[in-house]
């Protein structure tokens, strides 16, 4: 479900009208919708909340610091990646003991500001970074609470490029080897063990990995605890999916996932972590661009718009693909058409062959369900500028990170000394 809808022709986001937020700031730009954020958490929520869960949003699938606020006041949490995806989380509200640090690559002046913050959690993935959190955490005269991420070796049937609960993944510690890990972490100081976590992909469209990896998980907790260890959190992960296409069949629904948490680990007497990212922002944000030329090419009548890969990179990072709707409804009749960017590759294609009304140059278009992994991933090849991205709350709308000027990006940088 989702907020985004036709008025009398209109594509709206809510109660505020596209054409009109075009108008306002210019294409392309990311539209955002509160209700859609707040609909998602909550049925999210509510589904585990005979559970008393701890949801951290993850930061990486949505790092505007208006998607962050708005979530931290229907009490999300945020699951961090970086030093500066944890200083966002903050900046927006989200207090440091409701941030979970995650990732391979946790440098130690990274783990030493997380330290000074007081975060919640840290999720360790190797005997070395181990270490080196041990070590930054003593300096400092503090335990650091860790849980170990650890690795099932599930096919979460995904995109490999999404996949991370598989052992040729560089994710977590492997399953049989974390009694050890566990058992070096209770001898170092400076570490405070407090859990376990796992994380096994993205866009997961069925339950059975799910189902497959917690029961593994399960195992490894009770065999942890009669080893001693104290294993009071459990970090279940995220990675429900999202229909991206109207024609896709619905991933599984969060009552249904929540039932299989509550059948593998609703009597371990834990506390139970989550961090939803692309099933809370997913559908909660558009992509909207402006018809540049329609070309007819020898193969394929292309239909080239404002926006690029580089504003949106999941069809040519991943091959994923996102519904594209007109702004104003009727018109042509539908066509083959080819919606492809400006971008200066031939991967900047967002959707090859699709049956659309041809629309005029200058009319807009709608890429549906880019809240997550969109504005996150942007970038400036080619020299392009980030693009807006605006909240819209009801028929009230928001500016949250304006479009950079073209001096701004020249004054981020200057020549050598010597010329």
């Amino acid at each position: 479900m989702d907020h985004f809808s036709y008025r009398q022709g209109i594509y709206h986001a809510e109660g505020v009208a596209i054409p009109a937020l075009a108008e306002a700031i210019g294409t392309p730009f990311y539209c955002y919708s509160s209700a859609t954020l707040t609909h998602h958490y909550r049925v999210f929520h509510d589904a585990l909340a005979s559970l008393n869960p701890r949801i951290c949003f993850a930061v990486k699938a949505n790092s505007n610091l208006g998607v962050l606020a708005t979530l931290n006041r229907l009490g999300a949490g945020a699951d961090v990646v970086s030093e500066g995806e944890a200083r966002r989380a903050l900046a927006a509200g989200i207090p440091a003991e409701k941030i979970v640090f995650s990732g391979v690559g946790k440098t130690k002046d990274e783990m030493r500001f997380a330290l000074e913050q007081g975060i919640f959690q840290f999720n360790v993935e190797s005997d070395r970074e181990l270490r080196a959190l041990s070590e930054v955490a003593t300096h400092m005269g503090v335990k650091a609470p860790v849980a170990l991420r650890v690795n099932p070796d599930v096919d979460a049937a995904t995109h490999a490029k999404i996949s991370t609960g598989k052992k040729e993944n560089k994710f977590g510690i492997a399953m049989d080897h974390a009694a050890d890990v566990y058992a070096l972490a209770a001898m170092l100081p400076g570490i405070r063990v407090v859990g376990i976590s796992v994380h096994i992909g993205s866009q997961l469209t069925s339950l059975a990995p799910f189902r497959t990896a917690y029961r593994k998980l399960r195992e490894l907790v009770l065999q942890l605890r009669d080893a001693g260890h104290p294993i009071t959190r459990i970090d279940l992960g995220g990675g429900l999916g999202v229909p991206y296409l109207q024609r896709d069949a619905a991933p599984p629904a969060p009552a249904e996932y929540a039932a299989i948490v509550r059948e593998t680990m609703g009597d371990l007497g834990a506390t139970l972590m989550f961090e939803p990212g692309r099933l809370i922002a997913g559908n909660a944000g558009i992509l909207v661009t402006r018809v540049l030329y329609v070309k007819q090419a020898a193969e394929h009548l292309y239909v080239i718009v404002d926006a690029g890969m580089n504003d949106l990179m999941r069809p040519a990072l991943y091959d994923a693909r996102h519904e594209i709707l007109p702004v104003r409804e009727g018109g042509a009749s539908p066509t083959t058409l080819t919606v492809a960017g400006p971008v200066c590759e031939s991967s900047d294609v967002f959707a090859k062959d699709i049956s659309l009304p041809l629309p005029a140059e200058g009319e807009l278009l709608a890429l549906r369900t880019a809240g997550a992994y969109g504005a996150s991933m942007a970038n400036s090849y080619n020299s392009r500028l980030l693009i807006p991205e605006v909240m819209v709350n009801g028929s009230d709308y928001a500016l949250t990170r304006p479009r950079p000027t073209y001096d701004a990006m020249l004054a981020a940088e200057q020549l050598p000394w010597w010329m």
